[in-house]
């Protein structure tokens, strides 16, 4: 039964839902980061919320780890490349406080737009300033959208029906989805320059830190008003806070900071700001939403190997997942064997699917081939952390998909490129869940790949097998299976025998030196 970590608090129905899908669940949350290193390696799922840091410390004692679950949308928190190099799949919630967080936006711009914090101190504390507070109203304004995603697609409807117009900075935006949403797309020069309003939803990235930089700030419409519920970091603050002393920029309202929690910072009483302490998520229907999104989502991967909303690995729904594991199963062993026989530097591997294998999710295959291609280099690489590892080594990875049939129903063919040449090796799926080859190094063969086996190259002359035969018989090694291929007759042949042992390098010896073997060698599956 696989074991999750609930290591931060979370509403109750995420640990009701593990256990009504088979996953046995612990509930631990204020562990210190030693604490934490010495449980985490009992446990093969991990699920957290903001509090728990992910470390390359802590994935070092997680040995068992499989899947990290952040119920929300930001994993600042984890270290997605060091989890991806061990193989662990980082997974996130990013529609479950969607609404949520774009609602506590709009919230924030019509605060800003009625400056009613300070109204409401200023009413609270005994005086009637009606004329102090003179807001604008956001009809006709125009709204500049930084980042058009699933949340900044919400508020450009919202801002919509309040009769805004919205402009929206988004390099992903095609011209289809803007014209969809109802929506301008503009470059950010020009958004800065035209918006009244400026809001951003965007992730933190090298690209979008400090998007709103004091030389951004310094191009924006005076007056401005500028919200951010999205992450911290995507604001210069202390550009910010020169801007609203200037009176450049009209007001400003932060949901989110470049340190959180944010107990003090210069921002903090400066007029025309308003600061909230992330907010964005929290209300009821979001933490219960994102809860339930992530025990499901982690269960369906430990229980069935769905994923869905992946950071570092291609999502593979619950639905997909039984109809691509023979797939995946053929494709990882079309891999090991390639890996074991191919000689010489790799350069390039080439995954060519066929007939019903090409109607399906390519991604898992391809990255099942590289699963096994590189498992015979090392214990620990898995259909996670093998794309990462290919590129580390320089190895081109190509992807091709022929829809049409060949002489079988469904074939997946894996060629590789060194520096001997391209050698490639073909399988199919028998009554489309039994892994089989068809066909290695351009020599029909059908063999299961399966245990222990041996691979010999020979002339193909009387007598052979039964030299092969006898000298396995003498050394007391069974054979499973006899699969046998050759390009013509009395031309090169290829014997491949499941064995119930692997064979030793003595025996290994005594077979590479029978007449008319050209190779042999060992493989195990």
């Amino acid at each position: 039964m696989p074991k999750v970590l609930i290591s931060d608090k979370m509403d109750p129905k995420a640990a009701q839902i593990f256990r009504e899908r088979g996953v046995e669940v612990d509930e631990i949350t204020g562990k210190t980061p030693d604490e934490l290193k010495a449980i985490i390696g009992q446990y093969d799922g991990l699920a957290i919320r903001s509090s728990t840091k992910v470390t390359k410390d802590i994935l070092a004692h997680a040995t068992n780890l499989k899947v990290v679950g952040r119920a929300g949308i930001g994993v600042d928190n984890v270290d997605i490349p060091a989890a991806s190099a061990q193989g662990v799949v980082v997974m996130n919630t990013p529609f479950g406080n969607s609404i949520t967080t774009a609602e506590h936006a709009i919230a924030l711009m019509f605060a800003l737009a009625r400056q009613l914090p300070e109204a409401d101190a200023s009413t609270q504390g005994g005086k009637w300033e009606k004329n102090r507070f003179m807001g604008v109203e956001l009809t006709s304004k125009t709204l500049g959208l930084i980042g058009a995603g699933n949340i900044g697609s919400i508020v450009a409807d919202r801002a919509l029906g309040l009769k805004m117009k919205v402009v929206a900075y988004d390099p992903f935006l095609t011209p289809e989805r803007a014209l969809e949403m109802g929506v301008e797309k503009v470059t950010l020069d020009d958004l800065l320059a035209r918006a009244d309003f400026i809001t951003l939803h965007t992730p933190l990235t090298e690209q979008t830190r400090n998007i709103l930089s004091a030389e951004n700030l310094a191009k924006t419409k005076k007056g401005v008003r500028i919200i951010n519920c999205a992450r911290g970091g995507l604001i210069d603050e202390a550009a910010l806070k020169q801007g609203l002393d200037s009176g450049h920029i009209g007001g400003a309202a932060l949901d989110v900071f470049v340190t959180e929690p944010a107990k003090e910072s210069p921002l903090f009483g400066t007029p025309n700001f308003i600061s909230t302490p992330h907010l964005g998520a929290s209300t009821n229907e979001a933490q219960v939403n994102v809860a339930i999104q992530v025990a499901e989502q982690m269960a369906d991967y430990l229980v069935t190997g769905g994923i869905t909303n992946a950071l570092n690995v291609p999502s593979l729904s619950a639905e997909e997942a039984p109809k691509l594991k023979p797939y995946m199963a053929l494709a990882e062993k079309l891999g090991s064997l390639v890996g074991q026989l191919a000689h010489g530097g790799i350069a390039r591997i080439s995954v060519h699917s066929e007939g019903a294998a090409a109607e399906l999710n390519q991604k898992p295959i391809v990255s099942a081939v590289l699963a096994g291609f590189l498992r015979v280099h090392s214990d620990t690489v898995n259909m996670v952390n093998a794309p990462f590892l290919a590129k580390d080594k320089g190895i081109e990875v190509r992807e091709v998909r022929t829809e049409r049939e060949g002489d079988y129903h469904t074939l997946v063919r894996v060629s590789v490129k060194t520096s001997d040449g391209e050698r490639s090796v073909v399988g199919t799926l028998f009554g489309n869940e039994a892994p089989r080859l068809v066909e290695l190094f351009g020599i029909k063969v059908e063999a299961d790949l399966d245990g222990p086996m041996l691979y010999v190259v020979n002339e193909d002359a009387p007598g052979f097998i039964g030299r092969l035969g006898t000298t396995l018989g003498e050394a007391g090694v069974n054979i499973a299976t006899f699969h046998l291929g050759r390009r013509s007759a009395g031309g090169e042949a290829v014997v491949l025998l499941s064995l119930d042992e692997v064979v030793s390098a003595e025996l290994l010896a005594t077979v590479k030196a029978l007449p008319g073997v050209k190779t042999a060698m060992g493989l195990k599956f």
